[in-house]
């Protein structure tokens, strides 16, 4: 007698997510799990025709910030509509955990600063019915999603929990303090967090311009935090460096994390203008320090990340100016009107933007590389298109040309601000000398955070359609190869060998994919968030279907209501 399954997908070519050949085949999930892959005689309570689509494992993003809208939302979107299947969150060293009742209202304000989510959606949306990691992991526990979520113990959080104001304030730790920050690392780690992460970019600051606890520390407290890491002798350690610092400096710091943790570690690894040897250093390294048994990993993207800007959302070239944050908060239509007053115009475009942080004021700045990012979004322009150029053709001033760009559309138009990544005429050059390197992984979709001035969470579509089914042959990844660095590779990254393939045994997260369809729309503004909050959001077509545990979360881009997404704790062994 046949054997009876929960879901069968039928005649669908499968990527297995290990870089193999395609092939076509049935794929049959029971239990959760991936029970037959062939031709399979059996049929499922529910079928799924897939012929002439593409089967891929679940996309796997190891770089997001969901760990506040977890705690309110059951969608994690802009992943799980993108195939994304598992999120790792907590990076950055950001997060809510752990903290004392009366520190709550500080890592509010430095998520508000790092990650720009608005302080009134974080009072009113987070819970906080927890105080140390593990009571948070626990309260994780309880939240059901649509896609598998886990968390990694942040620095500054931590830092702040053990120090108190002296942590805030930036003072050395004392002997005691180091102790004590690495028995709550091993702790959160044995507890179920994936790992540990820290941030040392001058970028991340609180609103108001002061860094963020973990940026400024000394190199002998990171390592207590790998300490932590090798004494759990589980778990990863992410770091995002200092951009300050030159780039042996910076990898020198990641190599002693490595060798004192005895634990894989990554970093994000983007290429820059400023140092155009970065790159080519980077790789070498990370070849050396795999030949020497370390494992390190750098975190790549495929495209530039870039803030969107336009007066919906948190930047503009004229947001930090005095006469427009006193329009700022009214809706669209009356701000539209105000701007295309001219008298209001003249007053705009004579003024400066005002911030006590320089980082808000290094990307309201910049007009060379500002470019209209259309619909569909062009995330790779010439710099030929920019406003910059355009205004050089016309001899007009830039900050004219994008007063004008950004009243198109009655107000609703995006400009694209690229901030890294984009080495070449096409900003191409950059992301292809990265991807799939030896020691890079694909992540860094940020999903969960900036949630009005980046829109990257849906790299997975992007990256199909543009370097795979649409690139030319210089730039082309073949998709064997394509689907392996979304699915397996960050999988393993992070120690999770129970997904990210198409084999009998493993858990059922997968995609069906038509991929002549595969299709990202621009980003869009919505206003769904908790205390009436906006953010970007972002739709796709051509995802069939996208299976979490088995069950189906999205069929054709919409959500089907099951929520089998669950926190998974610590590193997943490969089944038997």
């Amino acid at each position: 007698m046949a054997q009876s399954y929960d879901i069968v997908i039928r005649g669908g070519t499968v990527l297995d997510g290990a870089g193999g050949e395609p092939f076509e085949a049935d794929v049959a999930v029971q239990g959760g799990v991936i029970r037959e892959v062939g031709r399979v005689a059996g049929s499922g309570r529910e079928e799924i025709d897939a012929r002439g689509k593409i089967v891929t494992p679940g996309f796997v993003d190891i770089h997001t910030h969901y760990d506040g809208q977890v705690t309110w939302e059951h969608r994690l979107m802009p992943s799980s509509n993108h195939g994304v299947t598992t999120v790792v969150m907590g990076n950055c060293g950001v997060g809510f955990a752990p903290a004392k009742p009366d520190q709550r209202e500080l890592l509010i304000k430095l998520m508000e600063g790092v990650e720009d989510i608005p302080d009134v959606v974080m009072a009113e949306g987070v819970p906080w019915n927890w105080e140390t990691f593990p009571e948070y992991l626990d309260a994780l526990e309880a939240r059901h999603s649509d896609i598998d979520f886990a968390a990694q113990l942040p620095h500054s959080p931590l830092r702040v929990y053990v120090m108190g104001e002296r942590g805030a304030g930036m003072e050395v730790p004392t002997e005691a303090d180091l102790a004590e920050m690495r028995r709550l690392t091993t702790e959160a780690v044995k507890a179920g967090a994936v790992g540990v992460s820290t941030s040392r970019n001058l970028a991340h600051r609180f609103r108001d311009g002061r860094p963020a606890p973990s940026v400024e520390t000394e190199e002998r407290e990171v390592l207590a935090l790998a300490e932590g890491l090798r004494d759990a002798r589980t778990g990863v350690f992410q770091i995002l460096s200092s951009a300050v610092v030159s780039h042996e400096a910076q990898f020198d710091l990641i190599r002693r994390v490595a060798e004192t943790a005895q634990r894989p570690v990554s970093f994000t690894f983007l290429d820059s203008e400023p140092d155009p040897n970065k790159a080519g250093y980077m790789l070498k390294q990370l070849k050396i320090a795999q030949a020497q048994g370390l494992q390190i990993r750098g975190q790549t993207f495929p495209r530039p990340p870039a803030v969107l800007m336009g007066l919906e959302v948190a930047f503009h070239p004229f947001a930090l100016n005095p006469s427009f944050q006193k329009i700022a908060d009214l809706p669209l239509a009356e701000k539209v009107a105000a701007m295309r007053d001219p008298e209001f115009r003249r007053q705009l475009l004579s003024e400066k933007p005002e911030s006590p942080n320089p980082h808000f004021m290094f990307i309201v700045s910049e007009q060379k590389l500002l470019f209209p990012l259309g619909d569909p979004p062009n995330y790779n322009p010439s710099r030929g298109d920019s406003i910059g150029a355009i205004a050089e053709r016309t001899g007009r001033d830039p900050l004219e040309v994008a007063y004008d760009a950004l009243l198109q559309r009655d107000g609703h138009e995006l400009l694209y601000r690229p901030l890294t990544n984009m080495r070449g005429d096409r900003f191409e050059d950059s992301a292809k000398s990265l991807l799939g390197q030896p020691g890079t992984v694909l992540g860094l979709g940020d999903g969960g955070a900036h949630y009005s001035s980046i829109c990257d969470a849906a790299y997975p579509t992007y990256f199909l359609e543009y370097w795979v089914r649409d690139a030319t042959p210089d730039r082309k990844i073949e998709l064997p190869q394509a689907i392996k660095l979304l699915c397996h590779d960050p999988a393993v990254a992070v120690g999770f060998l129970d997904r990210g393939l198409v084999r009998e045994g493993m858990k059922a997260d997968l995609n069906v994919i038509d991929l002549d369809r595969l299709h990202v729309h621009a980003p869009r503004v919505t206003y769904d968030l908790p205390a009436g909050g906006h953010r970007l959001s972002q739709d796709a077509e051509g995802y069939c279907a996208t299976l979490v545990s088995g069950q189906i979360t999205y069929r054709e881009g919409e959500a089907t209501g099951a929520l089998p997404g669950r926190l998974v704790r610590g590193q997943q062994p490969e089944p038997v």
